[in-house]
């Protein structure tokens, strides 16, 4: 079977991106946006739905206003059906929605735990379950789940972190092997330290932590969020039609060099 390359695109693309109404995830809906994708961000917080959402109409693009826990099986599922109703299919999706804990892991509770495992894993697996199912049945799509550096190297005090995004890798891996002869990619990106609402007060210019944290960096610096754009678009895109089951690290070198 032939194939021709047309350049790194989404025109007429339909994209949904959990946790996509805040820092990596917005970024990456926005992005997408600008190569022609129909946007759908969600998140649990309705008005920052409100907010990107009209950030990408504003942009010229169709989008969809809709809340989702992610760790509520119902709502991910009324997502889903919202936007087949209003698209008719789903071409991407994208798994930002996360959050974190730093504490002695000897005093995290069982509840604590829960929630980091939960938003951060379970959370990926029900996206990608019942997005997956319409993707399979049309034939097509491209799932990327938003990995970590912390998947592969651990940091202290940040134990359901580490073993969440640890798993989004395998899952990734998982499913990317059991959905590839059905037209059905399933790829990750795994940031290194950027500059999000979540990092800003902990590595704030000038302070000791972002010395170090920067001296790790054979590139010099953090992360900026509009350099997580270009792999998402491209493991979105036509362009990595024959890429599946990969994680890519984008951490200005972090990795290759060691800790």
């Amino acid at each position: 079977m032939g194939y021709e390359y047309n350049g790194i695109h989404l025109s007429g693309k339909v994209a949904i991106v959990v946790g996509g109404t805040t820092g990596i995830g917005q970024a990456i809906a926005l992005g997408m946006v600008k190569e022609g994708a129909n946007v759908i961000p969600t998140s649990r917080t309705l008005s920052k739905c409100e907010e990107t959402v009209e950030k990408i109409r504003e942009m010229g693009a169709q989008s969809l206003l809709i809340a989702t826990d992610v760790t509520d099986v119902n709502q991910v599922e009324r997502l889903v059906r919202k936007v087949v109703e209003q698209f008719e299919k789903v071409d991407i999706l994208v798994n930002s929605a996360g959050t974190t804990l730093r504490k002695s892991t000897v005093d995290i509770t069982e509840s604590e735990w829960n929630e980091v495992i939960d938003v951060n894993l379970k959370g990926t697996f029900l996206t990608c379950q019942k997005v997956g199912r319409v993707m399979l049945d049309q034939g097509s799509g491209s799932i990327i789940n938003i990995a970590s550096i912390a998947s592969f190297v651990a940091y202290p005090e940040v134990a359901p972190y580490c073993a969440s995004k640890g798993g989004v890798v395998l899952l990734t891996r998982a499913l990317a092997i059991e959905w590839a002869k059905r037209g059905v990619r399933v790829n990750g990106i795994a940031p290194g330290d950027f500059i999000t609402p979540l990092t800003e007060v902990l590595l704030a210019e000038g302070t000791e932590r972002r010395r170090r944290v920067e001296a790790r960096i054979p590139m010099g610096h953090l992360g900026h969020l509009d350099e997580l754009i270009g792999a998402a678009v491209y493991l979105a895109s036509d362009a990595s039609r024959y890429v599946t089951g990969e994680t890519i690290v984008v951490d200005g070198g972090h990795l290759a060099e060691g800790i």
